[in-house]
């Protein structure tokens, strides 16, 4: 299983990798884990310099802008190989 963290105070940038992220892993028909993290000490634990961010098994993918879903795509792809 591939785990999305997506680390974001909760503004609409930061909800966008989450929606994204949900749309990609139902075209891809994958098992994927999101969790979103918005308290602070939990954004400061993720491996990402600014949010919005992406992180995926735990490696940061994206720091300071929103992933298109293409992107995010082929991040999960990538994953499931």
């Amino acid at each position: 299983m591939t785990t999305f963290e997506v680390p974001g105070p909760g503004c609409e940038n930061c909800k966008k990798p989450t929606h994204l992220t949900k749309d990609a892993g139902t075209n891809l028909s994958s098992d994927e884990k999101i969790i979103k993290r918005t308290h602070y000490a939990e954004i400061m634990r993720v491996p990402i310099i600014s949010t919005p961010g992406l992180v995926i098994n735990e490696k940061g993918a994206v720091s300071g802008r929103v992933p298109g879903e293409a992107e995010i795509t082929t991040f999960l792809a990538n994953a499931l190989v």
